[in-house]
């Protein structure tokens, strides 16, 4: 008979043993080969996907009724939405008071890192941390980015991850879903969009804080830290591990705990994605078990997947906005799929090479107008590869856990990790950065689906003019005005992506940084814009961009070019692509609804869903298919012609 494998390896994705018994035979374990047990490896990104679709459902209702003012708030906090909310507001005003709190929310930022040395809360003593890095890490987390050029554990204070981690993760995680809330009322053909301080309060209140609650309830319960203590002493299960003191006494261990199951779910939830730790969710207080890894990729996509069919409904739209989610999906399980599949492959870099090969390039100054390049044999490291790409991964989790999340942390914009994505085999290195690139599969709350839009307004401009007719979208006339503005928007992401990366690439700033020659090592490069610019935070790494505290005295060489550049880019980056969108939203929206007629293009139908999709995937091409072939795939194919 078969018995019940381990708990720790029944729900997850590692790999799975299987206890075979008879009467007279000793027991005998065998693992599963990798082709045996292939339909296991697909176990987590199907139960996520699924357990995410179905919660948006009911979800997107509970939104709607929360956005459309429908509840009744007991009595101390109707009191405060009473003073909270100023009167309707029109486009102008709303996106006014959304830049005046994200301003307000940059200074209280900054002091509060700054003041770090002299606040509550520090009994490791911290100090301040470089000017620079402090700027840089105040435009991330008020921009929803959460790049880190620091690590939280080693840097920041337990006041400064109360008072400006989960202040920031909760606060700028509400202001895209407020966003969007505006362009929705003014696509409904509203002249005031709703006030921007009560939106604020009620995604606060009746959204995020509920979810995170029961969360932090799940996380303690799995084991994660709680407390307002900064480190704890703890005796090495090998004596000594630590050293010995001048009396040969075994020296205990220090490690770092703090309000860590306070932190992690708004993390989540916010599609944040700034650790409490450096290794993020690879560490075993910020993501104990397989459960905390299921939670924690759930609770990235909850409010991504359900904002879109909140757009539907409160359009009455519904079926249109299962259109998007239909192309949204098609392009999430895509990407799951590419990363899977891929990191299942063996480590190249692990793997032999039996006999040396010899290349010919083109080569304008060689003889003949080739170039020889001889790769020398190269022996394999004694490593049994059958589970895949298992290098920086989570052996607690195992190898599909690690591209899994590296594909959603990057769709939805949290930049969260649990896994080193330097280590991932270069085509997989792929899907993140596609999902980076694109920016609107499913998103951040609010900016995914706003994104979306942009590519939705230029391919029904494209399909009108294909046939000769005027574009329509919702029942309205899109002009040049709404045109132009979706391309700013849509074209401040490439530019601050490709612009910086040539720049960083071809100077020092990058070069001086890049923990890897050639391909790689652009990938590094660009990897890091990628990230800033779509306001993930998440990093391939190997990158020296790290000062520290000020008082370091051997800085990262180009740090200061890094905090600065990356910095301005992810605020470029969250500012243009929101208020463009609702300016051309309520242009959009001022205009009369055109009746509708028998050449009106539908748009909830399968010819949208792949007019949708193509716009989305042709653009994208267009824009990132040359960067693309300068690093994962030219890293793929090898050391023609960068020598990596």
């Amino acid at each position: 008979m078969i018995r019940r494998p381990p708990r720790s390896t029944l729900f997850p994705y590692t790999t799975l043993f299987f206890f075979f018994f008879n009467d007279t035979a000793p027991t005998e374990i065998y693992t599963l080969s990798l082709h045996d047990a292939l339909p296991i490896y697909w176990l987590l990104p199907t139960a996520l996907i699924v357990a995410a679709v179905v919660i948006s459902i009911p979800l997107s209702r509970y939104l709607v009724w929360i956005m459309e003012g429908k509840y009744h708030p007991p009595g101390i906090l109707r009191w405060v939405e009473k003073h909270l909310n100023s009167g309707p507001q029109d486009w102008k005003q709303y996106t006014a008071a959304l830049l005046i709190f994200n301003l307000v929310l940059f200074i209280w930022g900054y002091v509060i890192l700054a003041l770090q040395p002299i606040m509550p809360l520090n009994p490791r003593g911290l100090g301040m941390l470089a000017p620079t890095t402090i700027f840089n890490s105040v435009a991330s987390f008020m921009t929803n980015t959460n790049l880190q050029h620091y690590s939280g554990d080693v840097h920041f204070s337990n006041f400064s991850q109360i008072f400006f981690t989960i202040a920031n993760q909760f606060i700028s995680a509400a202001v895209g879903f407020c966003a969007l809330a505006a362009i929705i009322r003014a696509f409904r053909g509203e002249s005031k969009v709703g006030n921007f301080f009560l939106d604020m309060w009620r995604v606060l209140v009746y959204m995020f804080l509920p979810v995170a609650v029961i969360s932090g309830v799940l996380f303690l319960q799995q084991g994660m830290p709680m407390t307002f203590s900064s480190t704890i002493q703890v005796s090495t299960l090998e004596a000594g591990a630590m050293g010995t003191d001048d009396k040969g006494v075994a020296k205990q261990q220090t490690m770092v705990v703090g309000p860590v199951a306070a932190v992690i779910p708004i993390k989540q939830i916010g599609t944040n994605g700034g650790g409490f730790f450096g290794a993020n969710s690879a560490h075993p207080f910020e993501n104990p078990s397989a459960w905390t890894n299921f939670i924690t990729c759930l609770d990235m996509m909850l409010f991504p997947f359900t904002l879109v069919l909140m757009f539907g409904r409160m359009l009455h739209r519904v079926r249109h906005s299962v259109v998007i989610y239909g192309v949204m999906l098609s392009l999430m399980i895509g990407m799951i799929g590419w990363a899977i599949h891929f990191e299942l492959k063996p480590n190249p870099g692990l793997s032999s090479r039996p006999a040396s090969t010899t290349f010919k390039i083109p080569s304008a100054t060689a003889k003949g107008g080739f170039r020889e390049i001889n790769v020398p044999a190269v022996a394999g490291l004694p490593i049994d590869q059958h589970l895949g790409n298992l290098e920086s991964k989570e052996l607690r989790f195992g190898t599909v856990a690690g591209p899994t999340f590296a594909a959603l942390t990057t769709a939805v914009t949290c930049g969260a990790v649990n896994c080193a994505h330097d280590s991932l085999n270069p085509l997989t290195g792929l899907s993140p950065m596609v999902g980076m690139w694109l920016n609107c599969v499913f998103g951040g709350k609010g900016v995914g689906m706003i994104n979306l839009l942009l590519f939705l307004i230029i391919g029904v401009f494209i399909a009108g003019q294909m046939v000769g007719r005027s574009p329509e979208y919702l029942g309205r006339k899109v002009g040049a005005r709404e045109v132009k503005l979706a391309v700013i928007a849509l074209l401040i992401h490439p530019l601050m992506i490709l612009g910086p990366t040539g720049v960083f690439a071809a100077t020092s700033w990058g070069q001086k940084a890049e923990f890897n020659p050639g391909a790689h090592g652009f990938s590094e490069v660009m990897y890091e814009f990628t990230s800033s610019s779509a306001n993930n935070g998440s990093g391939f790494e190997g990158l020296g961009d790290t000062w520290g505290f000020n008082a370091n005295t051997s800085p990262a060489p180009t740090s200061q070019a890094w905090d600065l550049g990356s910095g301005l880019v992810m605020l470029i980056s969250r500012y243009i692509p929101i208020v463009a969108p609702i300016a051309m939203a309520a242009f959009l929206g001022m205009k009369k609804e055109s009746p509708f007629g028998a050449g009106t293009m539908r748009d909830d139908t399968p010819t949208f869903f792949f007019l949708l999709l193509g716009t989305i995937v042709v653009i994208g091409a267009l824009l990132f298919l040359p960067v693309a072939a300068l690093g994962p795939l030219a890293d793929h194919l090898g050391p023609i012609p960068f020598g990596g």
